[in-house]
This record gives C-alpha cells, structure tokens and sequence, in this order.
C-alpha cells in the first residue's frame, strides 16, 4: 500500500491560539450580536459542497445563493447556474419566482431537482430548460427521495405517502389514529435513527417504521400563540414506564402491497440501524432489548417479512448501543463491515452473511468514529478514527484481506470527510487552532493533494483575543481529562482572575477538540475579552474515549462527571492568577443538570451558575436515553434518589439563574418547574427565566437575547 502509516502516541497539545499575529491589528471587540449572528466572523466555506453523481466533479453554492459552481479536479471551477435562469426556466413549467439556487440537489450528471410547494422540478444546467416532475402534498414533511430520485417518500400528519411521475400522493398507510405514526424515526432518534423511512437501492421498495404510541403516556404542552392558550400533547415516554411499540413495514411500489416484518416479541423492544441488502432480497436489523444490554443482528425475508436467522449477538452487562447499519462490500452480497465497540474501542470487524467473522479489520485504544466508503474493487475501506489523538479526526484506508491500515489525511487537526462517487477522491474539510478552514479534494490512492477548494482567511485577525490552550490532567483514576483555557487578553499572571466554567459533560458529545478555536465558540472568546478565563473540561461519560470512559457513569449519572469537574476546579486553584472566590459554571441541557449538580452537591465551590433546560429528577427523562444510563427507576431507586437535585435544594449558597423553554419537549418543564416548588417550600432563593414558546434550544434571534441575559448575570454577581 502507498499510504502513510499512522504517526505514533498521543499528541500532547499546548495551542496558542493567533500567536503570530500582529498585537497592533486586533483591536476589536466582539458583541453578543457577533458570537450568534454575524456569519462575517465564522470561517468562510463552500456552501452545499458536493459531489456531482457519478463523477469526480464537486459543486457548491456561492455566497449569496445566487448561482451554482461546478469544477472538476483538473479544470476550472465555472458558473453553471444562475438564480435568474433558474427562474425564468421555472416560470415557464409553472413554478413560483426563485431569488436563490439553494436547496438543489443533483437528479443526475446534468439535472438539478427543487422541490417547490409540493412540486418537484427538473432543471437541465446544460439546455437551461425546466419541467414539473411530480408533485407531493404541499403539507408533506419528512421528504426522502428514492436513490435515483424518480420518486419520493414523505409523511403528512401520521400517513406515509408516495409520490412519482403520473402516480401521485399515493397513499402507503391509512391511519385512523393519530397515536400510530408511520415513516417517521422511532425510539426517539436513539441508535444512531435519524429518520423513518428506508429505500431499497433501486427504490423499487420502501421500508419504514410504524411507531404504535397508544400506551404511552400524554405530556402537556401549552401554546400561547392564540387566546385562550391552546394544549398540545405529546406523546413523552417517561423512565420506568410504558414504551411505544415499533414495527417495520415494507412496500412494494410495483404492487401497491406491505409486508410487515416479523419482528416478534416482547413489543417493547428497539428496531435500529435498518439495511437492505445490496441484492433487496433482505432487510437486516439490530434488535436491542428495553434494557439495551443484548442485542440480535436478525435478517429477514424482504418479500415475505420472515424472520430467516440471527447473524450473531453481542451483550454488555452495562449497556450495547449500535449505532451504525451494516456497510456492504462493494460487489459482494455475502460481506459486510460491522461497527462494534465490544472490545471497549468502536472498531471495524468484516463479516459473512452466515453470521461468521472473517477477521477484526481495526483494533487499538481508539475509536472509530465512521465508515465513509469502499474503493471501487471493495479491496479497501476507508474510515475516520480518533487514533492520533482523541482531539483528533483522521481519515485512513484498511485492507479487508489483510487489516493493513494507512493514513491518507496530514495536518494535526480534525478532518471532515466527503467521499466521491468514484471513490478515487475525497473531499477534506480540515481545521485547526492555527488553520479556520482549509478545504482540499484529495486521491484515496496516496493521500495526495488533487485540489485546493478554498483557504479561509482569519476572520478574527482585527480582534482582540485571548489565548487558547489545551491540555490534559488526570481523573481521580488515571485516567487523561482534556481541558480547555482562554485566557483574557493583555493576560497578567501577577492579576487575579474570574473563571467561568462552560460545561456539558454527557454522553455523545466532545466539547474539545484539536480544531479551529479549539472547538470553543465566539461567546466563550467575548467572555474572555471581558476579563473572564473561560475553562472547559470533557469529563468521564462523554464521547469517542471508548466504553470504559463513557461507562463510568452506569447507574450513577452525576457523581464520575462531579468528580472530574473538581479535578478541573482544583486545577484552577492551584494557579496563581484564578481567583477562587469567582469562580461561575454554565451549561444547558446535560450542562443545566451539571450545572445544578456542582452548585448544590459542592455549594462552597461555585459563587454563581447559570443552568438552561436542565434535567432535575431523572424519572421525569425519555425512556431510550436515561435507562441505557441508569436502569429504570425500579431496579436502581438508590441511583435516581442520589441524582434527583430536588433532594439538594436546600444546600444553595451561591447565586443560580435557572432558564427554560416553556415547550420543551426534550427536558420538559416540569422539570425546572418542581425545581422551583421545592425552592419555594424550603425557603431557598433563586433566579428564573423563560423563553416563551421555545422548544429545548433557545434559537433564532432570542439567542441573543438568551446571551445577553446570561452574559449581565454573570457581569453582575461575579
């Protein structure tokens, strides 16, 4: 093989961040208006980069939407497209006024499809001409198109629909209750689910999930948009609880039938990562049980919907979570790589349809994060992991007949991957601390540079900031935890500084990572610029440390991620320039429940937090997520009584702004509302804050406002 071998060890990172800039240039200050609504100040990109099909051509969007580019590797990148003659080619088929090419997608080498209230048009980028093609229901949500875009799925209300040329909205189900819904993603979008509906690969059928809600209990939500305020209920399975039940229907749209698979019983059970086979004679599931420690990858009979056998299984006496389908082998129907993290790593192993293991493709102290494609002679795949560094992405290729790996991706950082339709190229959106964004197309052959797209300027070169580093300390285990600092500008070590500590701290997300601005944001930066030192820390049970790190938090979700945050605070302590008496925490979400956790658990600790939409009382948490964590409610009552933060309450010292959505239908109200029942009735004081009509993220341009608020509380008590 021509590739790089991988480099060795862990890279230990010191980042100054825009060290070599000149002082004299940054002078500007940045605003909460800049941090959340000033794109000038985020590194340029293409937009809607991607590959032409069935080409080693790319096209992108221009900056102010008003044309499509397309370029090749060798040649020119040239204008194909414009808003105007998109527009007048589209009026003459019927359609609206556009102002903007965006939303286009590829039908082939020289169409482009939009979608247009309900309408799906062609456009020729050659003939400059425009057609309708078919028509879905202006209403229709969740629109998925077949591979070759000849038809296309959508759902309205809980119906699966169909729609193709001369065969339009075409019913699939036909429900008279609205608490059974059809082709939308089931489990709450756990597993890696991302939406309902799965075509086969000549999309000649479609599989889709028919989620039964019947026995689930109603949540209350109240909209304020008219008079009297109207109720909304959701369908909110609670931990320890009824589930819904989820089958997997097919249909075949040559004869208007469904099939449903024979998934069995018990019906509370987890249908993930749907795959068709490459022949569509079978549909392949991982079966995971309610309390996600066992797990059957089962194949079925796509025609009939028979269950034919289970491939294999894999058990954790903590929890399995597959998360990733079964990725075919180019030109072979009976081989497939399969994702597992059963050796404590994510890793590659190349299996049979018989259900045998060929051999582990990849093995190490280290994750892999995707599968991103196949060469052409399914030889090879090619996969990103974190095995220069967990701050780290990297691409690299690996033999399937010898488990041979190679690096194809240079330049510390993280890479984000784009392969061709060919697979002889890809494209590599890379950024560091030092590098905004670079983005390259590159040959899978030798890890060469094909093609430089774009080098994005500094967009912060007339701002003054502050330094940027990160570094690991040690877990009361051993184990590396990585932080990151900004320090203010103009920093002097003979001053005493506040520290605001920004957390999340849960599962599947890393908040640290070896890319631009070493993965803070621009309000972290602000706040830096205000005098404060910003501090992160990625504690035990987040993500892509393997299973060990993120399973320290089974059962007792609160107490590991505390711990390693005190190891940040007493690393904080220990410099000379943090003042220990100012030290504030914000975080929303699992970063709302940590924030609440270190203020009442370590009351002496923090002077000022500021929690957004957490959770308080893990039993009022969805099913899916809190049980994979801690069991429900009934098997481990010690464990929710100990993370429950109601029980706390009264150990409040320092100052705590509480903010939530009041239509949050991810950490529901309630939570923060019995959070401030039980302050009420101990005599604890607090401060509270909602946003109106706002869902689990406060978005749009109350995201300012949200910033501002949090920003003065901060400026006021610390």
């Amino acid at each position: 093989m021509t590739h790089k071998q991988p480099l060795a060890g862990l890279l230990l990172l010191w980042l100054s961040f825009l060290g070599s800039f000149s002082v004299m240039a940054q002078q500007k200050t940045l605003t909460v208006e800049d941090a959340f609504q000033n794109p000038s100040l985020t590194p340029a990109n293409l937009r809607q980069l991607t590959w032409v099909p069935g080409t080693n051509e790319y096209s992108y969007v221009s900056d102010r939407y008003d044309q499509l580019l397309r370029g090749s590797i060798k040649g020119n990148t040239q204008v194909i497209l414009t808003a105007t003659d998109l527009s007048a080619a589209l009026e003459k088929a019927g359609a609206s006024k556009v102002s903007t090419v965006n939303g286009l997608q590829w039908l082939n080498g020289q169409e482009v499809l939009l979608n247009q209230k309900g309408t799906v048009y062609r456009y020729n980028v050659q003939t400059k001409t425009g057609q309708a093609f078919y028509k879905l229901d202006a209403a229709a949500e969740n629109v998925d198109f077949a591979p070759n875009k000849q038809r296309a799925a959508y759902t309205k209300a809980q119906d699966l629909f169909i729609s193709q040329p001369g065969k339009e909205n075409v019913p699939i189900t036909q429900e008279t209750n609205p608490e059974i819904v059809n082709g939308q993603a089931a489990h709450r979008s756990e597993f890696g689910i991302t939406k309902g509906t799965f075509w086969s690969p000549s999309g000649n059928s479609l599989a889709f999930y028919r989620m039964d809600q019947t026995m689930v209990t109603d949540y209350p939500l109240v909209s304020i948009d008219q008079m009297p305020a109207k109720l909304n209920n959701i369908k909110y399975p609670m931990a320890g609880g009824k589930s819904h039940h989820v089958t997997v229907g097919v249909y075949n749209v040559a004869s208007g039938k469904t099939i449903f698979l024979k998934t069995g019983e018990p019906a509370e059970q987890y249908l993930t990562n749907l795959t068709w086979s490459p022949d569509e004679k079978h549909i392949y599931l991982a079966v995971v049980n309610r309390a996600q420690n066992h797990m059957w990858l089962n194949q079925y009979d796509a025609a009939t919907g028979a269950f034919v056998k289970t491939l294999f299984e894999e058990q954790n006496e903590k929890w399995v979570e597959p998360e990733h389908p079964l990725y075919f082998v180019p030109g072979r129907t009976d081989q497939f790589v399969w994702i597992s993290e059963r050796d404590g790593f994510n890793h590659l192993y190349l299996y049979n349809t018989n259900g045998q293991l060929i051999r582990q493709l990849t093995k190490g102290e280290w994750v892999v994060t995707d599968l991103v494609g196949f060469d052409k002679n399914g030889r090879e795949t090619y996969y990103t992991s974190t095995a220069e560094s967990p701050l780290e992405r990297h691409l690299y290729a690996v033999e399937l007949s010898t488990g041979r790996t190679g690096r194809l991706t240079q330049g510390s950082g993280v890479h984000n991957i784009s392969f061709g339709p060919t697979s002889q190229y890809f494209i590599d959106n890379y950024s560091s601390p030092v590098t905004p964004r670079t983005i390259r197309i590159l040959d899978t052959d030798a890890g060469k540079v094909a093609k430089t797209l774009l080098v994005a300027q500094n967009p912060l070169l007339d701002y003054k900031l502050g330094e940027t580093t990160i570094f690991p300390i040690k877990a009361e285990d051993g184990t590396d935890l990585f932080c990151r600092m900004i320090t203010p500008p103009n920093f002097d070590e003979k001053k005493k500084y506040p520290v605001v500590v920004y957390v999340y701290g849960g599962p599947h997300a890393q908040m640290i990572t070896n890319s631009w601005l070493g993965g803070s944001n621009l309000w972290m930066q602000l706040m830096a610029q205000k005098g404060y030192i910003v501090f992160t820390l990625d504690n035990r049970g987040s993500a892509d440390r393997g299973r060990a790190f993120e399973q320290a938090i089974f059962r007792q979700v609160g107490t590991p991620e505390v711990s390693d945050q005190l190891k940040g605070v007493e690393y904080l302590k220990g410099l000379p320039y943090v003042d220990a008496s100012r030290l504030g925490v914000h975080g929303w979400s699992y970063g709302g429940f940590m924030t609440t956790s270190l203020m009442l658990k370590h009351p002496d600790v923090f002077k000022v937090g500021i929690a957004g939409g957490p959770v308080i009382d893990w039993r009022l948490y969805e099913i899916m997520y809190t049980e994979r964590y801690m069991d429900t409610p009934q098997e481990n009552p010690q464990g929710y009584e100990k993370a429950n933060l109601l029980n706390y309450v009264k150990n409040l010292k320092g100052k705590l702004l509480m903010i939530h959505g009041t239509v949050d239908d991810v950490v529901v109200w309630q939570h923060s509302q019995a959070f401030l029942k039980k302050a009420v009735d101990e005599g604890v004081l607090l401060d509270y804050f909602v946003y109106p009509g706002h869902p689990h993220n406060v978005m749009g341009k109350d995201r300012v406002h949200l910033y501002k608020k949090v920003t003065q509380y901060f400026d006021e008590h610390l």
